[in-house]
């Protein structure tokens, strides 16, 4: 018999947080490591589920998760290895920064991906080279930097306010992707479309939701936070020990595959 898939609905996992005092707010949800404590793990022990663990976090709010492999077809999601280097965390080691496609020389930056952590963090080397990129690409544009908004490091400010990051793509057109190596020179790449890096702020200025990890201690660990998984399915499969994501519909259910 195939252990059944089991699915937590709206599940708070990095979702209803705003900056306050700090830019930078973490939650946290169920025991969901890779260890032998995760919740996953005792669920597998059990012959409920397999050790399978993976969550839909939906652009608009909310978001669900699942245990085992039941709502995903592998053969259309984009797979990378797990890091056994960096077991502690769900991690595909290392990778490479490109920009629009490009390589940037930035390379053995060590990736994580974190659903509590509300943005995306890159290394200050990393994050500097970014923002100069970005900078350099909204010259001449009608976008003026907004130091006066406090919502996030990095604000831009239009003509007029933006109501939302479709409003902002047509300054930010830009595909970020982080690549990484899975067997030999076959590289895998999670892009980041504008979607996954921008923010709306209160005021109606667009603001960069990746931030500089190097000055709250992150040291040279490299986060994807929910800024960069909304509307995409996220697994991470502790059986085959591979990390993976595709593009999907987050803001309904899922729905099971059928079994025989």
């Amino acid at each position: 018999m195939v252990p059944s898939p089991v699915v937590l609905a709206k599940v708070i996992c990095g979702y209803d947080q705003i900056p306050g005092t700090s830019n930078h707010p973490l939650d946290g949800i169920l025991g969901l490591g890779r260890g032998k404590s995760s919740i996953v793990s005792q669920l597998q022990s059990q012959g409920l589920v397999r050790n399978v663990v993976g969550h839909y976090l939906s652009g608009i709010g909310g978001g669900f998760l699942f245990f085992g492999d039941g709502l995903y077809d592998s053969s259309h999601v984009n797979w990378t290895p797990m890091s056994q280097e960096f077991n502690k965390y769900y991690s595909p080691g290392n990778a490479e920064l490109h920009f629009g496609g490009k390589a940037t020389g930035i390379r053995n930056l060590i990736v994580i991906f974190d659903s509590g952590s509300s943005y995306t963090y890159l290394n200050s080397q990393a994050y500097l080279a970014l923002t100069a990129l970005l900078k350099k690409e909204l010259s001449g544009r009608s976008l003026k930097e907004s130091p006066e908004d406090q919502t996030l490091p990095l604000c831009w400010k239009g003509r007029k306010p933006f109501r939302s990051v479709r409003d902002a793509k047509k300054y930010f057109k830009t595909v970020l992707s982080l690549a990484f190596t899975t067997s030999g020179r076959r590289k895998t790449q999670f892009e980041l479309h504008p979607e996954a890096y921008l923010i709306i702020s209160n005021k109606g200025n667009v603001c960069l939701g990746i931030l500089n990890g190097t000055q709250i201690g992150l040291q040279n660990l490299n986060v994807i936070g929910v800024v960069s998984m909304q509307d995409r399915m996220v697994i991470y499969d502790n059986e085959k020990q591979v990390i993976g994501w595709s593009p999907a519909n987050c803001d309904h259910p899922p729905r099971f595959k059928s079994y025989m």
